[in-house]
């Protein structure tokens, strides 16, 4: 018998820089066969570091995307192109694993070939990226953890949030079967966001 969960498998991933969404988009894309759409490919205007699309060009690229794809996940800093996803009614992941755990994932970083044209360019924004995490905590606009627990918390599909890092390894399909479920955060992997999925 065919799983369900994992035949309409769509995921949104939400949080900081360097939490760890791209990792995790790669790790259940690898286990669903999904599609992944990373958001800054399509908030940013191609070739640029700076200038962003039009806000309505952006939901569409998502709109188009989800509508696209039987099995995908979207992923990023967006709570706004998020809530393009989520309109599509997929399980919500919301990684919150803290400033340190996020700026130690943003010095590790692999070169990202689809968002900067060599590695030196991508560490010259090293600085602005790091400045940008540890703003998260106190920023009141859509990019800040307060945004993003509000999305997570006026979603009303399948979700779940996370205050410590995934781990991947130890128990995959115990930790894939939980995310398909998306029925809150995992006891022993979460605990301070976990009344936020009530």
């Amino acid at each position: 018998m065919v799983d369900i969960a994992w035949q309409s498998a769509c995921f949104a991933i939400l949080g900081n820089a360097g939490s760890g969404k791209s990792t995790l988009a790669r790790w259940l894309a690898s286990r669903l066969n999904a599609a992944i759409l990373d958001l800054d490919t399509v908030a940013w205007l191609p070739g640029s570091e700076a200038l962003r699309r039009a806000e309505a060009d952006s939901r569409e690229a998502v709109a188009s995307f989800c509508r696209s794809h039987e099995r995908w996940i979207v992923e990023g800093c967006y709570p706004g192109l998020i809530g393009e996803a989520l309109s599509f009614k997929p399980r919500l992941i919301f990684l919150n694993p803290g400033e340190a755990q996020c700026l130690a994932h943003c010095r590790q970083r692999p070169w990202e070939a689809h968002k900067y044209d060599t590695p030196q360019a991508q560490d010259r924004q090293l600085p602005m990226l790091l400045d940008w995490v540890r703003g998260y905590y106190s920023r009141d606009d859509e990019f800040s953890l307060a945004a993003h627990r509000a999305c997570f918390k006026s979603y009303r599909g399948p979700k779940a949030a996370f205050s410590s890092p995934l781990d991947l390894e130890s128990s995959p399909q115990s930790l894939l079967d939980h995310l398909l479920r998306g029925d809150g955060a995992l006891a022993s992997q979460s605990s301070s966001e976990k009344k936020l999925s009530a």
